[in-house]
């Protein structure tokens, strides 16, 4: 017996044992439940926000799993389209290789879907060392053709029956990327200007 704790080698063995004998597919014989986890993008590395809200969900599912409720935990990451390609402009810029325009499309889609292979697999390895329940067997990716299918099929009937529109909205412009970037993605800073009043007769 050693000396120590060897909590890597212990869970891990235990982790893979589980996995091996499905103990995270639906199996229970109750109401089914199930939850979709809210799948991170391919940006990185999970932070401590995903962990804490993984935990949540995990203590859910095996709440339910042991109830006996037939219990899916569905996993799944985000490609997030815009933050991942300034993810690999970057890298592209820090290792000096050339940008996106002087590589090419193809090129550059090529590199896209090569972070997604790393970063995708770093956080499903991550969600795997937290121990979470998840069934690996059901695991998705935004860009699967089944899911951009239904994603294109619910907003095509959403616009048909007028719950989503288009319209003219100020958007945050990023003129390198020549794009509209989301709130998250801006760093706001104050700058002094000029406020006209207009008085009309």
């Amino acid at each position: 017996m050693n000396k120590t704790f060897q909590a890597d080698t212990i869970e891990k063995k235990w982790y893979t044992r589980w996995q091996e004998q499905g103990a995270f597919a639906p199996s229970g014989k109750g109401q089914p439940y199930c939850i979709m986890l809210p799948p991170p993008n391919v940006t990185g590395q999970l932070h401590m926000g995903h962990g804490f809200q993984q935990t949540l969900i995990d203590v859910l599912i095996r709440y339910h799993r042991m109830r006996g409720d037939n219990t899916l935990w569905q996993a799944g990451t985000d490609h997030a389209g815009i933050a991942t390609q300034m993810v690999v402009e970057r890298e592209l810029e820090a290792s000096g290789s050339d940008d996106r325009h002087s590589l090419g499309r193809e090129a550059f889609i090529e590199r896209v879907w090569a972070w997604r292979e790393h970063s995708g697999d770093t956080i499903c390895q991550q969600m795997r060392r937290l121990g979470h329940s998840i069934d690996w067997d059901r695991q998705r990716f935004t860009m699967d053709e089944k899911l951009s299918k239904s994603t294109v099929t619910a907003f095509v009937r959403l616009f048909d029956d007028g719950l989503i529109y288009r319209g003219q909205r100020l958007v945050n412009w990023d003129p390198s990327l020549c794009t509209a970037i989301s709130d998250l993605e801006v760093v706001a800073s104050e700058e002094a200007g000029h406020l006209w009043h207009i008085c009309y007769p």
